[in-house]
C-alpha cells in the first residue's frame, strides 16, 4: 500500500473556447499522485480531509474511480480549495489559490496507517498551510521512524508561503525524515539550496524535474544519471511533476528491501509517464496500459 497524503482541490483551467471561460477539473498535487498511482496499477489510498460540497463529492468520485482506498479521508462541511492557473505559451503553469476556510486545511493526524503501508508521499500547498501543515509533518515524521520509504515534493507555490525564509528553515528540518526527494529545478532555485547539502541532510536520492531537458537523479552515494524528456505535443504541463511522483512511487516501492534502484529504468518510466500527461488537459495521468504495464 501507498499512501498518499496532502490537498485535493479544483483547477479552474482555462480554455480556449469560448474566451475567457474556465473549467473546473480535479487538482492538488497529492491528489494528482494518488489518481496517477491508482491508474497505473499500484495499491493506494489517499489521506486528507475534503469537503462535503459537490466538488468535494466529484474528487472523491475519481480516486474511487481509479481504484483508490478512502477510509483515511476525513470529511468537512467548509469549502474546497480552488486554484486558478495561467498558462504560458510552452504549457507551464502559474496558479492563483482560494484557500480561507477550506476543508483541506484542517486535516488531523490519523491514528495509523493501513497495515502493509510501504510508502508515503506529502507535498505541495498542504505542508505550507496551517493547522494541517503540523499534523502532515507529525505523520511524516511518525511514519520515517516506522521505516517506511518516503518521498516529498515540496511543489513550491510562493502566493501561500507567508514567510519563505521560515518556510525554508522547516524544509530543512524535513529532509532527515525523506527518502527521497523529489523537486523541479523552479523549486530548488527557490528553495536556495544545493543538492549535496540536502542528500548530507536525509534523503537517499534527489530525483530533478527539468521540463522538456528531462528527468535526473543524485543518490547518497554518489551515482547520478539522466534520462530525457519524451517528445510530445504538449496541451498543458498541469499534473506532469505529480505523475512523475506516481511513477517513482509505483517503481521503487515494488523492489524488495536491498535491491538496487535501477535508476535509468525508473527514470524513463517516469519521464513517459509524465510526457502522456502532457498531451492532456488538466491533470489527467495515464493508464498503466499506455505504458506497456
Amino acid at each position: 500500500m501507498i499512501v498518499v497524503g496532502g490537498e485535493a482541490l479544483i483547477d479552474l483551467v482555462p480554455v480556449a473556447q469560448p474566451p475567457g471561460a474556465l473549467v473546473p477539473r480535479p487538482g492538488g498535487g497529492p491528489y494528482n499522485t494518488a489518481l496517477a498511482l491508482g491508474r497505473l496499477g499500484a495499491q493506494t489510498a489517499f489521506c486528507s480531509r475534503v469537503s462535503a460540497d459537490g466538488f468535494g463529492v466529484s474528487l472523491l468520485d475519481g480516486l474511487r474511480a481509479a481504484g483508490v482506498d478512502l477510509s483515511l479521508v476525513q470529511r468537512g462541511p467548509e469549502p474546497t480549495t480552488l486554484a486558478v492557473p495561467s498558462l504560458a505559451p510552452d504549457g507551464s503553469a502559474a496558479y492563483r489559490f482560494y484557500v480561507e476556510g477550506t476543508a483541506d486545511r484542517l486535516f488531523t493526524l490519523p491514528a495509523a496507517l493501513p497495515t502493509g503501508t510501504r510508502a508515503l508521499a506529502l507535498g505541495t500547498c498542504s505542508l505550507a498551510l496551517e493547522p494541517g501543515a503540523s499534523a502532515y509533518e507529525a505523520l511524516l515524521r511518525r511514519e520515517s521512524g516506522r521505516g517506511l520509504l518516503t518521498l516529498l515534493d515540496p511543489n513550491i507555490r510562493p502566493a501561500l508561503i507567508g514567510d519563505p525564509t521560515a518556510y525554508r528553515a522547516r524544509f530543512l528540518g524535513w529532509l532527515p525524515y525523506v527518502s527521497v526527494l523529489k523537486l523541479s529545478e523552479e523549486d530548488a532555485r527557490w528553495l536556495g539550496g544545493r543538492v549535496s547539502d540536502w542528500l548530507a541532510a536525509g534523503p537517499s536520492a534527489v530525483v530533478l524535474t527539468r521540463g522538456a531537458q528531462g528527468l535526473s537523479v543524485r543518490t547518497r552515494e554518489g551515482a547520478q544519471y539522466e534520462v530525457p524528456a519524451r517528445r510530445v505535443a504538449v496541451a498543458d504541463t498541469i499534473g506532469a511533476g505529480d505523475t512523475v511522483n506516481a511513477a517513482l512511487l509505483h517503481r521503487l516501492s515494488a523492489l524488495p528491501a536491498g535491491e538496487p534502484v535501477d535508476w535509468p529504468g525508473v527514470l524513463a518510466y517516469a519521464a513517459h509517464a509524465a510526457a502522456l500527461t502532457c498531451t492532456r488537459a488538466g491533470a489527467e495521468p495515464p493508464y498503466a496500459a499506455e505504458l506497456g504495464g
